[in-house]
């Protein structure tokens, strides 16, 4: 919403903070906090902002608490203002304020590799709870001495969230604890990963599959197989031992595990993608019922069958499902558990669920027999629904019901399918009850936009200070570019006709014209007559003759994979001095000749255009692909596209080479067209972004891909070398273009 000067003067006056540098910043930071926030966020907000003010730390925490938890609060929900807030004041009452700056520069890296509330809450009740034991506990005396890893961990904690889950730090941190609890410096180098041990305990944790480094894979999964679009919301149960989480889907989302380690032959990813299609498969098929209506026994029974009939349906659509669910679906003994002395319900249901999907199951009781016969019966009608296997579930439940069942000493032994969720969508409550109370409410704030498209692709970017990768620091979104008219793509070429009948002429002597002969092959397709010959001498005078008698022929031409990588940032919609047009149209025309004449060559090529607003949103627009043709949908792309935002460029050249590099090509060329440097809002150090890109050019060309810039700005020389070395060109006539681009193109391919 806009900010009137009454408003920001009301909300300046709830901030108790005098530090004169918040008067340059405090506009800003409410522009962001109004657009992502409620009234009620704004409030606790600035509250939060007052209490990290009053602990005496100076303006810094302050600041990183403003810029950075209005963002944290849209993704999480606005009660992480108050946890955050509160955990900063219960760390300035400890000796250990120090670690305040550290850890509030962590937590929106923290919020990015989380992605839950919940998770959130963990992983501060863990930095808490090791900062009240690592606090005043040196060779066993009480001291006010500040805890010695708990800052070194927290600057570290960035690359252990980015490799371990939840779990698996609290285990490298017990280890520390337990074994250099009493050894300060010790500490110091252990929770640094400075120790030898310190980095073998952290591989040794560093174990199954983590969600969010397979999230994106995931999304793609559920799209591409059960054309669905789905939230996830990961937990961990490292921190629930009593109440252990399972997945879950309601209208928020599905609730998946931050890890999956193998199991029984079953990697990690398919263990989640078991769970995925589970909960499509209910989805798609599953009718939710009235719950008031059925007994506790009765649930669990119509939950249990209806997990059956949402499986072998989902089996007859993806056959390879069988081999995973079953490995995963446990084997309960037929007399694992004992009807006079404990509750075998659950153990009867699961015997009954392995027989479903096994038809090799070997169980032999003649009532689980009956309604296994019953329910393949009801599975082999079209019209079957849950309400039908809602009434053979009650029946068998009644049938098969036994006075142990009542106890509280239930048997759970081989009863829980791990990749099954909780079937709380199958049922609706008319009268809420304690049964309802376990099923969180949940709301996301009003003015959460989800971003429409893939999910983002996260890269490092290189800190030229620290020599160091910041770890999945930019998040990238790719999207297909929206469709304009064709025809404004054929007018601008037919205004260059002139020039584009130069172009042919010079595109003519680069065209392949002949094939080469290839001798000496073992096979081929002719005989190659002047080695046979000598061959058949050979073997007439008693020597080995030479079986490469055959020969083949190739076509002696060019095996080239070339992606144009376009700046589309806001600054190309300037009008240059003396020029009628804008950059932005210059380089339309420059693209169009240029993929028409890559086209006529049938050369690889593709066409990408970037921009970015800050490092949480770099934008990849496709506008071409490898494999379409130069069409009336590529010129449509093309004539559509619009420039804004900034030039974060290092990013963009990493994800133009991630599908450059798996071109099978001999040469790969990555051309980059811009009128600037790069740079973005968020990124105050003009130096960063530029050797960032630096870094990026290096990392392509490790990988055999070959970079080089045409540069439209006149003081690109003061910068341009930095980034791509002698690989670039400066055009300081700008509407020259359209003339320089193609022919600059065919000069390096040549």
């Amino acid at each position: 919403m806009a900010m009137s000067d009454e408003q920001l003067e009301a909300w300046r006056a709830q901030l108790t903070c005098n530090f004169e540098q918040l008067d340059h910043v405090f506009a800003d930071c409410m522009e962001e906090a109004s657009a992502l926030l409620s009234d009620a966020g704004i409030k606790a907000y600035l509250e939060g902002a007052s209490l990290v003010c009053m602990i005496g730390r100076g303006f810094e925490p302050v600041l990183v608490y403003l810029e950075e938890m209005p963002e944290v609060a849209a993704q999480l929900g606005e009660d992480t203002l108050e946890l955050i807030s509160q955990t900063v004041w219960k760390m300035s009452r400890s000796p250990n304020g120090k670690a305040i700056l550290p850890f509030l520069q962590t937590v929106a890296e923290a919020v990015r590799r989380l992605g839950s509330a919940d998770l959130l809450r963990a992983w501060v009740d863990f930095i808490l709870d090791f900062m009240e034991r690592t606090t005043g506990s040196i060779h066993g005396f009480h001291t006010t001495i500040p805890s010695p890893g708990l800052p070194v961990m927290l600057e570290r904690m960035p690359q252990l969230l980015n490799t371990l889950s939840l779990r698996g730090i609290r285990n490298w941190a017990e280890y520390g604890l337990r074994y250099y609890g009493d050894h300060p410096e010790r500490q110091r180098d252990y929770f640094g990963l400075q120790s030898a041990d310190s980095r073998a305990v952290m591989q040794r944790e560093r174990h199954g599959t983590l969600f969010a480094d397979n999230e994106r894979k995931l999304d793609l999964y559920m799209r591409a197989l059960w054309r669905e679009k789905e939230h996830f919301v990961p937990y961990s149960s490292a921190f629930d031992e009593l109440r252990k989480p399972v997945p879950y889907y309601d209208a928020l989302g599905i609730r998946v595990p931050d890890v999956y380690d193998d199991r029984n032959g079953i990697s990690g990813i398919d263990r989640y993608r078991a769970l995925l299609a589970h909960i499509a498969a209910h989805k798609r098929w599953t009718t939710p019922q009235i719950a008031d209506n059925y007994s506790p026994f009765q649930r669990v029974a119509i939950e249990f069958f209806e997990d059956c009939r949402v499986d072998l349906m989902a089996m007859a659509v993806y056959p390879g499902l069988r081999r995973i669910f079953l490995a995963l679906h446990p084997v309960p003994a037929e007399d694992g558990c004992d009807p006079e002395t404990e509750s075998c319900i659950r153990h009867r249901l699961a015997m009954f669920s392995r027989a479903a999907l096994d038809p090799g199951h070997g169980y032999a009781d003649p009532d689980l027999l009956d309604f296994l016969q019953q329910f393949h019966a009801l599975m082999a009608r079209d019209d079957h629904a849950t309400k039908d296997v809602a009434a053979l579930a009650i029946s068998y439940i009644a049938r098969t019901r036994r006075p142990a069942d009542m106890s509280p000493n239930i048997h759970f032994e081989d009863t829980e399918v791990d990749y099954r969720d909780d079937n709380r969508h199958m049922w609706r409550f008319i009268e809420e009850g304690d049964e309802e109370e376990m099923f969180q409410e949940e709301r996301r704030p009003e003015s959460e936009q989800e971003i429409d498209g893939l999910p983002p692709r996260h890269y490092p970017e290189w800190d030229y200070r620290s020599k160091t990768f910041r770890p999945n620091w930019v998040s990238l979104y790719e999207s297909l570019h929206p469709p304009g008219d064709p025809a404004f793509i054929d007018a601008l070429l037919a205004r260059h006709s002139a020039l584009a009948k130069r172009l042919k002429q010079i595109m003519d002597l680069l065209k392949p014209q002949q094939t080469v002969r290839v001798r000496y092959q073992e096979e081929g397709s002719e005989l190659d007559l002047d080695v046979a010959i000598r061959s058949l001498i050979d073997f007439k005078a008693g020597s080995n003759p030479d079986p490469r008698i055959n020969m083949s022929h190739r076509t002696d031409g060019r095996d080239i994979a070339v992606t144009l990588l376009i700046d589309l940032s806001e600054s190309i919609n300037q009008v240059p001095e003396g020029c009628d047009k804008s950059i932005l149209e210059l380089s339309q025309e420059a693209v169009a000749l240029l993929g028409w004449a890559i086209e006529t060559l049938g050369d690889e090529f593709a066409i990408a255009g970037f921009s970015s607003n800050t490092r949480h949103e770099v934008r990849y627009q496709h506008i071409k692909g490898f494999s379409e043709h130069w069409g009336d949908e590529v010129k449509g792309r093309l004539a559509a596209i619009r420039a804004g935002y900034s030039t974060r460029m290092g990013a963009a050249l990493r994800h133009a080479g991630h599908y450059l590099g798996a071109r099978k090509a001999d040469k790969k060329l990555l051309l980059v067209l811009t009128d600037g440097e790069p740079a973005d809002i968020d990124e105050p150090d003009p130096k960063a972004l530029i050797h960032d890109a630096r870094k990026a050019v290096q990392e392509l060309d490790a990988e055999g891909i070959y970079t080089y810039c045409i540069n439209l700005d006149p003081h690109a020389d003061d910068y341009v070398g930095d980034i791509f070395g002698k690989q670039f060109t400066v055009i300081d006539r700008v509407e020259r273009l359209p003339e320089k681009l193609p022919q600059l193109f065919l000069s390096l391919t040549r």
